[in-house]
């Protein structure tokens, strides 16, 4: 029998010289037509945000004066997107990115119109302010996966690591300039007119996307449903090294910084006895730090590995946060921010940038999903943690505690290190052909049980186990359950690798789901059979006590129809 599933594949005709062999200008992706005008709409989305969030934390501290709640300003606008951000990258990975892009773009617009008209009523309280800002939260997490998702198809290969920082510029760009203007409005034109700012500033991204006309190619299997697709991003995060480090790192590195953020009002307004002018300049300050320290990731990323760079950066950013806790001036507060918002771009940038180099098309949006739930809940659990110190013990002590926390996070590298990553890794190998069989299947099949074996000489029987523990990864982060490797007790050159998948219709989509990367190792493991003969494989219906139906002509009504291209190679 020939083994389509160990033969490796064929490289794809766009695999060429590594991405990172040229590096491209931080500024080449907006050459392209629609990233430009994708990433324009998005500067001016993000401005409008931050005003709205000046607006919403200025008017909390006018409420209320207890720091607690003005934290959970911070908490309700971030805690949506690690709450909602697996299903919403689940929906941006089964369905058409531009259109889940649109549903959530519209849901922020109508939320943030909501709050600006229950504003200018005198109808706010507390909790329902926080309650909108929960509710303008979640539809900014459903779009943000597909977005994200979607800069590898507004941008050539050659510039997709320059398009993803570019992407973090474009919030603090907005942040460079946002909370300045808006603590300016606030002050002149009270928190209505910052909350009408934030929804009309929606409308120009939403013509965006509306406008783009995203080529799509029809997909060759029915998407999954929803829980099993959340459950294979998961699971794909899990297995996948790289991605479990970065997204560990991220939630720990998140939850130290976000102390400065969330208490930033009261920064301003205790420590340094300002206004909602001093607010958005404190803000602005950090938001150039950001902007200016994100231009230089590339050059970082050349000189510097990234473990190194998270050190260096982290470091720094944990004495700039000790400084803000312990200055009373304005100047110096603001030079902190500066270099503590550079360097801390410039982790995130690394994290941000290593994740959707990891990860492949089939599942990017559920990885990015996971990083940004890992960084919002995060920050969410920080701005709750810091604002409960700071009702305790002070603002300033509070910072300070937060800054060390910072300084103290890359300790984490001694353990999880900042993996390597390569852009073609996630490059997706030609799809196999449909597997022949003799049984009538539906999607709902199985369970199915695959079985190869494998005929290796027995003095290369360790290293051919060592192969086989990275096929154990590639199974299980594509969507195989209960692997297992045996060896023969009567013969001992016979391996057999086991393993099954719950449906017919999930075998297939674990199939279609390796990376050329993923093939370079299967061709791996191949090359111990002996003889050069084609590995033997088994796929059967597994058939559990009770799921035979009582007659042939039972027909299963909720079947899926699944529509498979014969052409060789597809």
């Amino acid at each position: 029998m020939t083994d389509i599933e160990g033969q490796a594949g064929r490289n794809s005709d766009n695999a060429g010289a590594p991405v990172d062999a040229v590096r491209p200008s931080i500024l080449d992706p907006l050459r392209e037509k629609t990233f430009r005008a994708i990433w324009s709409a998005s500067v001016l989305s993000n401005f409008g945000s931050l005003i709205q969030g000046v607006g919403a934390a200025w008017a909390m501290t006018r409420l209320t004066s207890a720091p607690d709640k003005v934290a959970l300003v911070q908490t309700a606008s971030m805690l949506p997107l690690m709450l909602v951000s697996l299903p919403a990258g689940a929906i941006a990975d089964m369905f058409d990115r531009r259109k889940v892009a649109l549903a959530g773009l519209s849901f922020a617009c109508a939320s943030a119109v909501g709050l600006t008209i229950c504003a200018a009523l005198h109808l706010i309280t507390p909790w329902l302010l926080l309650a909108f800002c929960f509710l303008i939260g979640s539809g900014v997490a459903l779009y943000s996966p597909a977005w994200q998702s979607s800069i590898g198809q507004q941008v050539s290969k050659k510039n997709l690591p320059a398009a993803i920082a570019l992407g973090s510029i474009s919030y603090n760009v907005a942040r460079s300039f946002g909370p300045a203007v808006g603590g300016l409005l606030v002050a002149a034109l009270g928190a209505v007119a910052a909350f009408l700012t934030n929804a009309l500033a929606y409308i120009p991204l939403i013509l965006v996307f509306a406008a783009w006309r995203l080529k799509t190619v029809p997909p060759r299997l029915p998407p999954e449903r929803i829980a099993r697709a959340i459950i294979s991003g998961l699971r794909y995060s899990f297995h996948s090294q790289p991605i479990r480090i970065i997204l560990i790192r991220t939630a720990v590195s998140a939850t130290a910084s976000s102390g400065v953020s969330a208490l930033m009002p009261l920064i301003a307004k205790t420590l340094l006895a300002g206004n909602a002018e001093t607010y958005g300049i404190l803000l602005g300050a950090y938001g150039v730090g950001a902007v200016t320290g994100a231009l230089f990731t590339s050059q970082l990323r050349t000189r510097m590995d990234g473990e190194h760079a998270v050190w260096m950066c982290a470091l720094i950013t944990g004495a700039m946060i000790v400084v803000i806790g312990l200055s009373r001036n304005v100047y110096l507060t603001c030079a902190a921010l500066f270099l503590a918002g550079a360097l801390w771009m410039l982790v995130i940038a690394m994290f941000n940038i290593a994740v959707q180099l990891s990860a492949p098309r089939w599942v990017t949006a559920r990885v990015l999903a996971g990083f940004q739930g890992a960084m919002t809940g995060g920050v969410a659990l920080g701005a709750w943690a810091w604002g409960h110190m700071a009702t305790a013990d002070g603002i300033g002590p509070a910072i300070i505690v937060s800054g060390i926390a910072v300084a103290l996070t890359p300790a984490i590298g001694l353990w999880l290190r900042m993996p390597s990553v390569s852009p073609n890794d996630a490059d997706m190998a030609e799809s196999l052909d449909l597997p022949e069989t003799k049984l009538r299947l539906t999607s709902r099949s199985g369970p199915i049980v695959i079985e190869l074996d494998y005929r290796v000489d027995p003095a290369r029987a360790r290293a051919f186990y060592g192969v086989m523990q990275k096929i154990r990864s590639i199974r299980l982060r594509t969507g195989g359950f209960s692997w297992s490797l045996s060896r023969d007790i009567g013969d001992p050159a016979l391996w057999t690798e086991h393993y099954h998948c719950p449906t017919w219709g999930d075998y297939l989509h674990q199939r279609s789901r390796m990376t050329q990367a993923d093939r370079v190792i299967q061709a791996d493991a191949s090359a111990f059979q002996m003889g050069g003969k084609p590995l033997t494989v088994r796929r059967r219906l597994d058939r559990p006590f009770g799921s035979v139906r009582w007659q042939e002509g039972v027909e299963d009504n909720h079947a899926d129809v699944i529509r498979v291209d014969l052409r060789p190679g597809i």
